[in-house]
């Protein structure tokens, strides 16, 4: 590429940033990775009716606890700065201006009462009211286009409410480029004028976007799906501004998990995931929405789950980890129908990347869940840990499954019980303390070697031992081998247990 790559990812600070956002963030970042581009995060809070406090700093945490931080953007390397956009609305009004003046945009004062009267009158006719070539110069609306230059700034200096709107060409076919999804052609009698500029000095995301992309020399905008209706809105105004447009790119859809409609918070709720990456509080409500993070997500398989959500690398592999993709990660590989979001496969990354982390590490996130560990010596909680996690997706699930390596069991599972329970299992447990405590190397490989010696000598089955002693052990049927676990818990604890067991009944 001739030009330095620079993308930009461009939120509302609305509320929290849904998944769907996370996704675009990291498409534009893997792009501007692969090709040693600039990641811009530029804030687009024109609409300040619906601005909510704390988000802009939560769109910027969550980018970075996904590992995809912007590289530019507010309160960092501010080389086009500001970014946001509402710091930049002294920038709008002469660009709107120009537009005006070259004959591609045009004052309107229609009322939204007179603009109500036109929408039912077609609608009787059974019709659609378009505002644009249509009807904008046959009198019944009121803008500059019929009105003399004198009496369209006599209703200005009257303070009358205007909204400034791009004239849409007629009779024209639009020739545009994607590059997810190719050639596509618009004929321009079917697109209405879009209001670019308010009267109370703001503008509408059209604008505004056009010229933030312009000047701050975004190369390629790529976005959601959502956002293709307006393409051709976009094209025309880099043609009457006389600027090169960047390239585009318009990411599918992230489907429900019935693939059927977009991907909302609701969704979520019902089916018991999380569709924020980190929890968001509102600040109206106090309601308390999930993230992936609070609900023990990996950051790295967050992002691996999302770059498959519309993204194939032509391979049978699934894992990878950030480098991978950036170096793998290609737009024309980008699909382009919806991808729909599977819940059952957003954990099995999470358990494939629990697998990759070191035992110390998951250890210190244990240890944080479960304070009464502080005690226990962090190697042979690590120990556990490496022994127990190929059976975790998450961290919370280690307790469940490893408690019984740091607590005896107290109480034992009825079901279990009458299953391993039998007579003459007194008798087997009390020879099994037997062997256990004239057992001088307490080794797994030496356990095992021991006590399986014994019960094939003495031609007594598996069950009649292994059931009882893992129930003593562990206080129900489950958990890792039984021989690594009484080497953990050790010689002494492992007799205590069975001995427990003996009295119980």
């Amino acid at each position: 590429m001739s030009k330095n790559v620079r993308v930009r990812f461009a939120p509302s600070p609305t509320g929290p940033l849904h998944i769907g956002g996370v996704r675009t963030a990291l498409f534009n970042y893997l792009f501007a990775k692969k090709h040693n581009g600039t990641f811009v995060l530029r804030i687009e809070d024109t609409d300040q009716n619906r601005y909510i406090e704390g988000a802009e700093d939560y769109i910027v945490e969550s980018l970075n606890w996904c590992g995809i931080p912007f590289d530019e953007g507010p309160n960092k390397n501010e080389t086009f700065g500001p970014y946001r956009q509402s710091e930049r609305k002294h920038l709008y009004k002469q660009y709107a201006d120009k537009l005006i003046a070259s004959g591609n945009a045009y004052y309107a004062f229609d009322t939204s009462e007179a603009l109500d009267i036109e929408r039912k009158n077609h609608e009787a006719k059974g019709k659609t009211f378009i505002y644009n070539w249509h009807n904008r110069e046959k009198g019944r609306l009121v803008n500059s286009l019929v009105l003399s230059e004198k009496e369209t700034q006599e209703k200005i200096n009257a303070g009358e409410h205007y909204v400034i709107r791009f004239k849409s060409p007629q009779d024209e076919t639009l020739h545009l480029k994607d590059i997810i999804r190719g050639d596509i052609s618009i004929d321009t009698n079917v697109l209405d004028d879009k209001i670019l500029f308010k009267s109370d000095g703001m503008p509408t995301y059209h604008l505004a976007n056009i010229v933030d992309d312009h000047l701050m020399e975004i190369t390629h905008v790529i976005r959601g799906e959502e956002w293709l209706p307006s393409l051709a809105l976009h094209q025309l105004l880099y043609n009457a501004f006389g600027w090169e447009a960047p390239q585009f790119a318009h990411l599918p859809l992230i489907l429900k998990p019935t693939g059927k409609g977009k991907l909302s918070k609701r969704d979520g709720d019902k089916l018991g995931f999380p569709v924020f990456p980190l929890a968001w509080t509102d600040p109206k409500t106090n309601d308390v929405s999930r993230g992936y993070k609070e609900d023990g997500y990996f950051p790295e398989a967050v992002i691996n789950f999302l770059a498959f959500l519309g993204w194939n690398p032509g391979t049978e592999q699934e894992l990878f980890n950030l480098e991978q993709l950036i170096s793998d990660f290609d737009l024309t590989r980008v699909n382009k129908t919806g991808a729909r979001f599977d819940p059952d496969k957003t954990k099995w990354f999470n358990h494939q990347y629990m697998q990759t982390q070191l035992s110390l590490n998951l250890t210190k996130d244990f240890k944080a869940l479960h304070p009464e560990l502080n005690e226990i010596d962090v190697n042979y909680i690590a120990l556990v840990v490496d022994l127990i996690k190929e059976r975790t997706t998450f961290v919370s699930d280690f307790w469940h499954l490893s408690h019984f390596f740091f607590v005896a069991p107290n109480s034992y599972d009825e079901k279990a019980s009458k299953k391993a329970l039998k007579e003459g299992t007194k008798a087997i447990l009390q020879e099994l303390i037997n062997i256990i405590t004239v057992t001088k190397e307490f080794t797994v490989q030496n356990l095992e070697s021991k006590i399986k010696g014994w019960i094939t000598d003495n031609e007594i089955g598996f069950g009649k031992v292994m059931m009882p002693l893992r129930l003593a052990l562990v206080g129900a049927l489950q958990g890792p081998d039984v021989f690594d676990i009484m080497f953990l818990i050790g010689k002494n604890e492992t007799v205590k247990r069975i001995e427990d067991l003996i009295h119980a009944f």
